[in-house]
């Protein structure tokens, strides 16, 4: 079984390539964003240690935790998103490595894990090889207004915020340009597939 790492910047088109490699090589695709959503329901791991962390006023009526209150908590204070952070990405990749177990005994051929902070996380270290997703700074800006209906400004924040292009190429193994041309981006992934083949 070979398993692939996927990073990028916020609008990069990540969620573009997930979907072909699922639907043409029948690939496992696991987001560590929503596993990290998993593991915070009711009766999962993380759900009492990120109450105890946040207080009882982000829980909702439904039981399950407010995200957008604990978001708004963590903006402006970074030692909050240093513990939340502490509570969730270990949990998350525990989750991760065990569905990439399951798949295996299920003998599945092709797994795809993709993560934002991929290579801080150490995603990598269980990953046959890491491609990164590269999109044009200006073709993002334009993605995030569109699809998330952020300001200029907002937009430019979070790429800013966000690893480099050369710490993405210095740290990965195979580049997929995504600048709209989807042709060209799925000329690239096929590439990609066939390069693992060999590996």
């Amino acid at each position: 079984m070979k398993i692939i790492g996927i990073t990028g910047g916020v609008g990069a088109g990540k969620s573009t390539v997930l979907a072909y490699l699922e639907k043409k090589y029948n690939a496992f695709v696991i987001q560590a964003d929503e596993v990290g959503h998993i593991v915070m329901e009711p009766g999962q791991e993380c759900y009492q240690p990120v109450i105890d962390l946040f207080g009882k006023e982000v829980i909702k009526n439904d039981k399950t935790i407010d995200r957008k209150r604990v978001s708004d908590v963590v903006f402006g204070q970074p030692v909050f998103l240093t513990r939340l952070n502490g509570i969730i990405h270990p949990a998350v990749k525990q989750y991760i490595l065990k569905s990439l177990e399951e798949q295996k005994r299920k003998g599945r051929k092709l797994c795809i894990v993709e993560a934002a902070l991929f290579l801080e996380e150490h995603y990598q270290d269980f990953c046959d090889e890491v491609w990164y997703i590269y999109t044009d700074e200006e073709v993002r800006i334009q993605r995030l207004m569109e699809s998330r209906g952020y300001t200029r400004e907002k937009s430019l924040g979070i790429i800013g915020n966000q690893a480099s292009e050369a710490y993405f190429r210095a740290h990965t193994d195979y580049v997929i340009e995504n600048n709209g041309d989807l042709e060209k981006t799925w000329k690239q992934i096929d590439e990609g597939v066939r390069r693992n083949e060999t590996l």
